[in-house]
């Protein structure tokens, strides 16, 4: 299984010029039913300014399946978001990559991503598909 990153999508969607062959490169790669987003990256989608106005249709248009988070990932997700606030981490918004994260690290997921610094960092049992 595959999870794919919020930003992957955004790429998809906005037709950016840079990223967007990129990204689509790497989902073709995957298998069938082998994609997949966990709700922290639906919420991210739903609440971006460029939210695709048919979600569903867009994430099933791509392949990609809706998968719960599993308790051991939630609680993987806060003990790394600890440990980034230990170390003197002090950015805002930066939770839903630990819970990305985590889910992948959890369930033995390759995750693919453009922004693989944090996961390195913090889940470095993680398969990432990254630039």
């Amino acid at each position: 299984m595959i999870l794919v990153d919020t930003n992957v999508l955004l790429d998809i969607y906005k037709a950016d010029p840079i990223w967007m062959p990129w990204s689509l490169k790497h989902l073709h790669h995957a298998q069938t039913g082998q994609l997949a987003i966990n709700m922290v990256v639906y919420a991210e989608l739903a609440g971006h300014p460029a939210e695709p106005a048919h979600l569903d249709e867009f994430l099933g248009t791509l392949g990609v399946q809706l998968l719960e988070l599993s308790r051991p990932a939630a609680r993987l997700a806060g003990l790394a978001f600890r440990s980034y606030r230990q170390r003197g981490g002090t950015k805002t918004g930066v939770l839903p990559d630990f819970f990305i994260g985590a889910h992948a690290q959890a369930e033995g997921y390759q995750l693919l991503t453009r922004d693989a610094g944090r996961y390195k960092a913090y889940f470095p049992n993680i398969k990432l598909i990254c630039p």
